[in-house]
């Protein structure tokens, strides 16, 4: 397929996270010209970009999304907004519910309204496999239930469906990307992978919470893949899409699995504070992303163990970024 990103111009919110700054960064070696909106904060750093050779390639914009005139100005000429800002963290969301529903549905009707406003031709929003919550059957296509199963799965939820209703009522093509348990470089120790890369590195006890889970791991130089592909194609216009690789695989394995390519021997103890609430843990995810491949010609190109090698390394050079006997909620 030809480029479809040369010289476009595009937005990224949230682009000093995770996966958003290893989009904002593949956008400009696309050729995009690329705007990267990352949460304000006293410190004044641009998240993960900062650490970035891409970073003057950039135009970086501090803001935040519940301020409606920051997004105003990030938006000025924007063909295409890359919506992935939002507050993630689970065990958060039990505590700070009110700041979920700011953030994650106010901020998404924020950049809904603006880019309407705008004249932005395509909204590609984040959503997460934890809306879902507990499958009701597997692999979980996108028509299965949504179900609230903490105040994160909850919010998102919400601003899931405040994307349809642009859709739908006002006419905004607009995209849902649904991106299942993804990890790699840079992501954060809330996340499961770098919690048990980061002990192993660091601690002769690993101390986690449930281990009978079962997750869809993917690399996430896939799910950046997933991303563009569904920003650039018409036909994804007002679609739900999974992105994810069908294969579950429980913590305790996935611990076992990481375990044996760092050569380490496990010492598993589980934490209380690491537990989420019975009812509100999510037993099991694994994706069906027929659609993607059916639309997109999305496929998972890495596998979970050369994944975890790719993560593992840069962790092992990195680490000094982290504090893992922190426990981050």
């Amino acid at each position: 397929m030809k480029n479809p990103w040369k010289n476009k111009k595009v937005l990224v919110t949230g682009a000093g996270g995770f996966i958003g700054s290893h989009l904002a960064e593949c956008l400009v070696t696309l050729g995009a010209r690329t705007k990267a909106l990352v949460h304000y904060h006293a410190l004044g750093t641009p998240g993960w970009l900062n650490y970035s050779k891409h970073q003057r390639q950039m135009k970086i914009i501090a803001g935040d999304i519940t301020d409606r005139d920051t997004l105003v100005e990030a938006m000025k000429g924007v063909e295409t907004v890359f919506h992935l800002a939002a507050l993630i963290a689970i065990p958060y969301s039990y505590q700070a519910l009110g700041s979920y529903v700011r953030t994650n549905v106010q901020g998404t009707l924020n950049v809904l309204q603006v880019a309407r406003r705008m004249g932005v031709r395509r909204v590609v929003h984040t959503s997460t496999s934890e809306v879902y919550g507990t499958a009701k059957y597997v692999p979980i296509d996108e028509a299965h239930p949504l179900q609230g199963q903490s105040p994160y799965a909850a919010s998102k939820i919400g601003a899931d469906k405040m994307v349809e209703a642009f859709y739908y009522s006002f006419g905004l093509d607009c995209v849902v990307v649904r991106p299942f348990n993804t990890f790699g470089p840079r992501q954060s120790l809330r996340a499961i992978v770098p919690t048990i890369i980061m002990q192993c590195l660091t601690q002769k006890q690993l101390h986690l919470g449930n281990l009978y889970p079962t997750r869809d791991m993917n690399y996430v130089e896939d799910i950046v893949r997933g991303f563009l592909l569904a920003g650039a194609l018409k036909k994804a216009s007002g679609k739900v899409i999974n992105l994810g690789g069908a294969h579950e695989i429980s913590i305790r394995d996935l611990v076992k699995l990481i375990g044996k390519l760092m050569d380490r021997k496990i010492v598993l103890r589980e934490e209380a504070r690491r537990v989420r609430p019975l009812k509100s843990e999510v037993d099991r995810l694994v994706a069906d992303s027929t659609l993607a491949g059916d639309l997109l010609g999305w496929h998972p190109k890495i596998s979970l163990q050369d994944g975890l090698k790719k993560t593992i390394a840069w962790f092992r050079k990195n680490n000094q970024y982290y504090h893992a006997k922190n426990f981050a909620i």
